[in-house]
C-alpha cells in the first residue's frame, strides 16, 4: 500500500470517529428535562439508584465559604444538585445558565442550587474559578467524588432535581440550558406544592 493511501486511509478514520463523537455528544445536549410532581413512594434504594422516584441519598460536604452541608439538613427545600469539575468543557458551557437560574430562583428561601466540583486541585483552584465567572450559587467541595460514586454519576456535568420529600424528580447527564422557560416553570411548579 502506497503512502498515499495510508494517509488516505488515516484521514477517513479520524473523520469517522469525529463524527460518532460529536453524535454521541449531541445525544445528550438535546434531552428533554421533565419533573414528575408525584414520584411514587419507594422503600430505600441503593445508593447507586438515580431514577426518577428514588430517595436521593444523604451526603456532607465542604462548601466554599467553609460550612459544612448536608442534603439532609436541605429536606423540605427544592434542590439542585450539579456534579462538575473547572477542567470540564461541558460544565463550563452550562455554568452561566446555571447562575441565570439561580437569579430567577435565588429570592425562594425553598430554593437550592449546589454545585458539587470534583476538582482535586484544592479550594483555591475552585474558588478562583467560582470568583473570575461571578457565580454566587453554592459550591461544594468534592475532590474525592462522594457524590459521584453515591449517586452513580457516569461523567460531568450531571444534574439532579430533588423535592421536598428528598426524592429525586428530574436527572440529566450532560450539558443543558437551564435558563430555559420550561426548566423555571416545571420548578415554579416544584416549589408551589408544599408535599413535592
Amino acid at each position: 500500500m502506497e503512502i498515499k493511501d495510508k494517509v488516505l486511509y488515516l484521514v477517513a478514520a479520524i473523520v469517522v470517529m469525529t463524527g460518532i463523537t460529536l453524535v454521541a455528544l449531541s445525544g445528550h445536549r438535546g434531552a428533554r428535562i421533565s419533573v414528575n410532581e408525584n414520584p411514587p413512594e419507594t422503600a430505600e434504594q441503593p445508593q447507586a439508584s438515580v431514577a426518577a422516584g428514588s430517595r436521593a441519598a444523604d451526603f456532607k460536604l465542604e462548601a466554599l465559604d467553609g460550612h459544612t452541608i448536608s442534603l439532609e439538613s436541605l429536606r423540605g427545600k427544592v434542590v439542585f444538585l450539579n456534579v462538575w469539575a473547572t477542567w470540564c468543557g461541558p460544565c463550563r458551557e452550562e455554568m452561566p445558565s446555571m447562575q441565570a437560574l439561580y437569579d430567577d430562583f435565588k429570592g425562594n428561601k425553598d430554593f437550592v442550587m449546589l454545585a458539587a466540583s470534583q476538582d482535586t486541585g484544592g479550594r483555591s483552584q475552585v474558588a478562583s474559578y467560582v470568583a473570575k465567572n461571578g457565580y454566587h450559587f453554592t459550591v461544594l467541595l468534592d475532590p474525592e467524588n462522594k457524590i459521584s460514586e453515591t449517586y452513580d454519576v457516569s461523567g460531568v456535568p450531571e444534574t439532579f432535581i430533588i423535592n421536598r420529600k428528598g426524592q429525586i424528580v428530574a436527572h440529566h447527564m450532560g450539558a443543558f440550558d437551564w435558563s430555559r422557560p420550561d426548566v423555571r416553570d416545571a420548578l415554579q411548579q416544584l416549589l408551589n406544592s408544599k408535599q413535592g
